[in-house]
């Protein structure tokens, strides 16, 4: 057979990699620089995503800059108001204490945007919204990438985006997907925070799983 196989051994590595894989906060990174040929391997890890009709939608801005990223999270602390004022009782006492960025902790982020096509895209003319899940698609190769090198990666969602794409200088057409804080840590989680501080419970996969039709459980 042609092409490339693997061993039960480097599928094993991958679920490890996978199941390991966490979204990690500003208190954890430090602030030592990402060398040069890790980023490599984690952009690289980003343009290879599949993508609808081989599109290759996405856009990546890298930011350095203290002032810049200084902004970005200016815009963080006013969505983030506003995101506590939806939540009440105990889950508004937790979400006031959860540290949920790095974006100045980080040495890196990235700002990942979607371009859309200037003409029709095979396999986008029914969903449009396939587009922008190549985009994600990209963003999670990264993150399996940059853990895969002991590198942690934080997805900051609670941002303007329109903002952003202002202080970028990022053209009006673009759509921001994700915004990533990448940087060395001091500890991977064995599980996801917000699962370890039971903002959420983990699903069981019998729950989510159906077949041939969808069954509601009643």
């Amino acid at each position: 057979m042609k092409g490339r196989r693997f061993t039960a051994e480097e599928a094993s590595l991958l679920q490890d990699i996978i199941l390991n894989r966490r979204d990690v906060r500003g208190n954890r990174f430090h602030s030592d620089p990402i060398p040069e040929p890790a980023l490599q391997q984690i952009l690289e890890a980003g343009v290879n995503a599949p993508s609808v009709g081989f599109s290759q939608p996405w856009e990546f801005v890298l930011v350095k800059d203290a002032t810049r990223r200084q902004a970005i999270r200016d815009s963080f602390y006013q969505e983030n108001s506003k995101a506590g004022d939806l939540f009440f009782g105990p889950r508004a006492e937790l979400y006031q204490r959860l540290k949920l960025e790095g974006i100045v902790e980080s040495p890196l982020n990235i700002a990942v945007f979607y371009r859309p096509p200037e003409q029709a895209v095979l396999g986008q003319t029914s969903m449009d919204e396939v587009g922008r899940y190549s985009v994600v698609c990209a963003i999670q190769n990264m993150w399996l990438m940059a853990r895969s090198l002991n590198i942690g990666m934080g997805w900051v969602s609670i941002l303007d985006p329109v903002e952003v794409r202002s202080i970028l200088q990022v053209p009006e057409d673009r759509e921001l997907v994700g915004y990533l804080c990448l940087g060395y840590v001091d500890e991977f989680y064995e599980a996801p925070e917000l699962e370890r501080l039971q903002w959420e419970r983990r699903r069981a996969m019998q729950s989510l799983v159906h077949h041939e039709i969808f069954q509601t459980g009643e």
